[in-house]
């Protein structure tokens, strides 16, 4: 998998597209996000420790999961404007042949990354920054919308571009921290891995009491932090320029591994080591809280990005470290909305260029014309429109959402990654013999000590279009 990260081309050299690592950057500021930090302090909160251990479980299953979508999307991928589109709409309508679906999961996604899940993200970095830094949460709104707005309307590229540097600086920074926390309470390190253990399978009084929030939370927090599954890292997959199929499936399923088993473990064991939690049986409508378990140092209410600020703050002081955490928060977030406008924006296209076909079938004459708009995206004034109330859509919901109750985003945010996972699932399991085959090939070929490239008819694959294209 590491390897693979650095590997390259298609089967045309001079085919558009992004390299393996670009792609792997983009998936990864979408899987490392608020999730990480905020999403395992809930988890924690909501399930005890024994959650972290189900986001394990989960992540193992995502990696496979990561895998086939993965796969599947670079199969089906399709060359617009001097850019791979694809994912889930174009493997459900192209490998399934079933457009409606196809459309009804591009509509869900476009309305999901476009709007909802951006919510999470912005509330949660008016939050730590407002606390942090004592700015008004809707100053922040329009800060983030603002550097949102410049870096979105530069396409795919620009996006990739930030992303291959922020996100694998920031994310080996975060583990740096946490393991310096980790190396000052390295007495209690072994005690912790058992409190896990103990509190995933429900072995003492207060997990046993909560085993079934434990189990729900950490596959609810595993799938919103790794995202595998839902489809959005396929989408991110289909960009990218490689011979083989196989070589990008795997790439995803190590980003995978990167949020959940480093990222997500690094966040808890903070937490867990310094003590810095409490385990909430309920929350009253009044907002009054009851704890099961309340530990001495840490913060009152409702579980969030506190608990991971109190727990570096052991080492460096409460006022650097609200700063710290806000600063990882605010990148980590801030990559995601990227990825999220990416995501969005590529379901639209799949959505415009479905029609086109729709009116081709019915009006066969203008075929030169739907071509023509097809190779020049954007030249079509109806899609112009879409795309910048899409742009505006994104930079409308991260300023509202940055003054509303965390308790609200989280819920739009579970809605956006539940319904898409449903679809998604449901397609990869149907597709997945294919997704298999494909990876027999690639074993196949590294066996003979061939660099692989890929030939879908050769496995009895149609639909391909990308691949079934000769090279010029």
């Amino acid at each position: 998998m590491v390897k693979l990260l650095f590997g390259g081309s298609g089967k045309d050299k001079k085919a558009p597209g992004i390299s393996s690592f670009q792609a792997f950057s983009m998936a990864l500021s979408g899987r490392v996000g608020t999730g990480n930090i905020v999403g395992v302090a809930t988890a924690i909160g909501f399930g005890g420790p024994g959650a972290i251990v189900w986001m394990w479980v989960i992540a193992f299953f995502g990696a496979g999961s990561a895998f086939v979508e993965s796969t599947l999307a670079q199969i089906y991928k399709e060359n617009h404007n001097g850019q791979f589109r694809g994912g889930p709409a174009y493997y459900i309508e192209n490998g399934l042949r079933s457009p409606f679906f196809g459309g009804l999961f591009a509509v869900i996604a476009a309305i999901a990354f476009g709007i909802l899940l951006p919510t999470v993200q912005s509330n949660n970095i008016a939050i730590s920054c407002s606390h942090s830094f004592g700015v008004p949460m809707w100053s922040v709104g329009l800060f983030v919308a603002a550097l949102i707005a410049l870096i979105i309307i530069g396409g795919v590229k620009r996006i990739s571009n930030v992303a291959q540097v922020v996100a694998p600086v920031m994310a080996a920074i975060y583990i740096i921290l946490s393991v310096v926390v980790l190396l000052v309470n390295w007495q209690i390190v072994p005690d912790v891995f058992m409190e896990m253990l103990r509190g995933a399978v429900g072995v003492n009084e207060v997990s046993g009491a909560l085993i079934g929030s434990t189990i729900a939370w950490g596959v609810k927090r595993g799938i919103y932090s790794n995202e595998a599954g839902q489809g959005s890292g396929a989408i991110i997959s289909a960009a990218a320029k490689v011979s083989h199929p196989v070589k990008q499936g795997l790439v995803q399923s190590f980003s995978v591994y990167i949020d959940t088993l480093l990222v997500c473990t690094a966040t808890a064991m903070m937490i867990l080591a310094c003590k810095t939690y409490n385990i909430i049986e309920s929350v009253g409508n009044d907002g009054s809280v009851s704890y099961l378990l309340r530990n001495p140092g840490a913060p009152a209410g409702e579980p969030g990005v506190f608990y991971t600020t109190e727990a570096l703050g052991t080492i460096v002081g409460a006022h650097a470290s609200s700063i710290i955490i806000a600063i990882a928060l605010f990148f980590f977030a801030f990559t995601t909305l990227m990825t999220y406008y990416y995501y969005a924006e590529t379901n639209l296209v799949y959505l415009f260029n479905r029609w086109r076909r729709r009116i081709y079938k019915k009006h066969p004459e203008r075929l030169d014309e739907l071509e023509h708009a097809d190779m020049h995206f954007g030249d079509d004034r109806r899609e112009k429109l879409v795309i910048w109330a899409l742009r505006i859509g994104i930079i409308v919901s991260v300023i509202v959402s940055s003054v509303q109750s965390g308790d609200f985003v989280w819920k739009l945010g579970d809605i956006g990654v539940g319904v898409m996972a449903w679809i998604n699932l449901v397609a990869i399991l149907l597709l997945s013999p294919q997704a298999f085959r494909t990876l027999k090939d690639y074993e196949r070929q590294k066996k003979a000590g061939k660099d692989p490239e890929f030939h879908p008819r050769d496995l009895g694959i149609n639909h391909s279009e990308y691949w079934d294209t000769p090279e010029e």
